[in-house]
């Protein structure tokens, strides 16, 4: 039986989520607390093994519990927000970046008809997060400074100019990413194209979070598009994104896979289809397989992959997947991922130009 704490100020949205929550034979609702300061009580008497985590709340924000939760008890955590406004899911994605492990839209009320499947979604949600094994963020944080890089950069081979890197995120991936875009310098001189799993109508929001902090401008990618070296492209919601012949992005409704829409596998496999060797491409932290078979089809084409190493991941999944079938070219630290890509971008550059 998985246990639920429950956090959220309003009455009625409290018990709707416990309603929802308690309707699943595997899932029970043990408490609930109406903002941070209770919250922060009920978990040291009740031990739940997932917090739903409003983040507008009296008295302490749910961003500032994610943060004292995850600095002193570390305790899966999903965001369930009511607004997907992008000025306002800044503040969600800080609680994601303090730790909390994925971010929902509050389920529709009942007689609506998307009300069954974003219930599910929470429910299924809370499950999955249930299974992840928490650590205190700084903690994480720390190990990923201290773990090497296990392939030494400088016994790749280099053929030609890298011409696009692209990544994949599930799980954990939005605070990978920021740590990433943050650290690469201005002056990167390829494109770089990402597909971050979230729940819908959030895209913009986080786009807009990483706005905050990243060292190069980024946008939510638009049909038709030709990506400009030193951009950053994030695939919207509920599209297929994928490169055309002439290096265009185009934007389809084909169906998902692995469950998934957008998929890192279909990003992959067209990068792979248009620019072999000329590509750079990586898995970061997140749950299940999308992108491991894909990024070992981009080895094979002669790009340079990697995977995020385990230490520095919340769920070595994906990565993990590609770890296991000598997919990834590099399995490196979050913290070293930057300045390994820059490195790789202009070295190759160099070698083109220079021989």
């Amino acid at each position: 039986m998985i246990r639920v704490l429950v956090v959220e100020d309003s009455p009625v949205v409290r018990e709707f989520l416990v309603y929802i929550l308690n309707s699943d034979p595997d899932v029970t609702v043990i408490a609930t607390a109406c903002d941070g300061e209770e919250a922060l009580d009920v978990l040291r008497s009740h031990r739940p093994d997932v917090i739903t985590m409003d983040i507008h709340m009296p008295k302490l924000n749910g961003l500032e519990a994610t943060r004292v939760i995850m600095e002193t008890q570390p305790t899966p955590i999903v965001i369930v927000s009511g607004s997907t406004d992008p000025t306002e899911v800044v503040t969600t994605f800080d609680a994601i970046d303090a730790g909390a492990l994925a971010v929902l839209r509050r389920p529709a009320g009942i007689g609506n008809p998307d009300h069954e499947a974003t219930a599910r979604d929470l429910i299924q949600v809370v499950k999955l997060m249930s299974e992840v094994k928490v650590v205190r963020r700084w903690s994480r944080m720390r190990k990923s400074f201290q773990t090497p890089c296990q392939t030494s950069i400088s016994s790749l081979p280099r053929a030609a100019q890298t011409k696009i890197v692209v990544m994949g995120a599930s799980t954990g991936g939005p605070p990978a990413l920021e740590t990433i875009l943050r650290a690469l310098p201005k002056d990167f001189p390829a494109p770089i194209l990402i597909v971050q799993h979230m729940a819908g109508g959030f895209i913009e929001g986080f786009v807009e979070w990483l706005k905050n902090s990243a060292s190069l401008p980024v946008h939510v990618a638009k049909q038709g598009e030709l990506p400009l070296p030193g951009h950053v492209y994030v695939a919207p919601d509920e599209y297929q994104m994928k490169v055309g012949s002439d290096g265009r992005i185009v934007l389809t409704k084909d169906e998902p896979e692995h469950g998934l829409t957008p998929s890192i596998s279909y990003l992959f496999r067209s990068v792979a289809d248009v620019y072999g060797h000329g590509a750079i491409a990586g898995l970061l932290t997140g749950m299940g397989r999308d992108g491991a078979e894909e990024l070992y089809m981009l080895k094979a084409k002669g790009s340079i992959t990697f995977a995020q190493d385990k230490d520095s991941s919340v769920v070595h999944g994906m990565a993990g997947e590609a770890i296991k079938l000598d997919a990834a070219t590099l399995i490196l630290p979050l913290q070293k991922i930057a300045a390994v890509l820059t490195d790789l971008v202009n070295d190759r550059g160099e070698m083109k130009f220079g021989s």
